[in-house]
């Protein structure tokens, strides 16, 4: 298996980041792994990290009033996961929950909003490619909005 060094220059949400940043960031990360169940991190609690799904797949979930856990969103492998750890007040939005046997990259948010604060240049970069992560889930639960409630016929 690839160190974490050796493996964020080949994954998209890392693309084009300067050889530096990228040393910076692969600082803050461990790896870790999540059996079938297991959740990443829960809904309210402290956003501390991030997850970049090495192999595996994690559902996304909101809970229901009076219900079960709804799917937002599934994330598969090199899917990035999290985005609380940079928006204030650094709160979960959702539960990540494991749905079968997954490895995944840590990436410690204090660490990276640290650095990002200490050299602008980093907290852009890290920025970009946050809020392209963000547009996706947007854009997915919008789709899944539209087949969950369509146009009437």
């Amino acid at each position: 298996m690839q160190t974490i060094a050796e493996y964020l220059p080949h994954h998209p949400f890392f693309t084009g980041l300067d050889e530096s940043v990228a040393t910076l960031v692969a600082g803050c990360a461990v790896n870790v792994h999540f059996r079938p169940g297991e959740h990443l991190f829960h809904e309210g609690e402290p956003a501390d990290a991030f997850y970049v799904i090495r192999h595996g797949r994690v559902t996304l979930e909101v809970h229901a009033p009076g219900g079960p856990s709804v799917v937002v969103d599934t994330a598969h492998d090199d899917d990035v996961v999290g985005w609380s750890w940079l928006v204030p007040p650094h709160r979960w939005r959702y539960d990540a929950r494991a749905t079968e046997q997954t490895s995944a990259i840590a990436f410690d948010g204090a660490c990276l909003r640290a650095k990002g604060e200490t050299d602008p240049a980093v907290g852009y970069a890290l920025l970009q490619r946050v809020v392209t992560v963000m547009a996706t889930r947007l854009h997915s639960a919008r789709t899944r909005l539209l087949d969950l409630y369509g146009t009437p016929a």
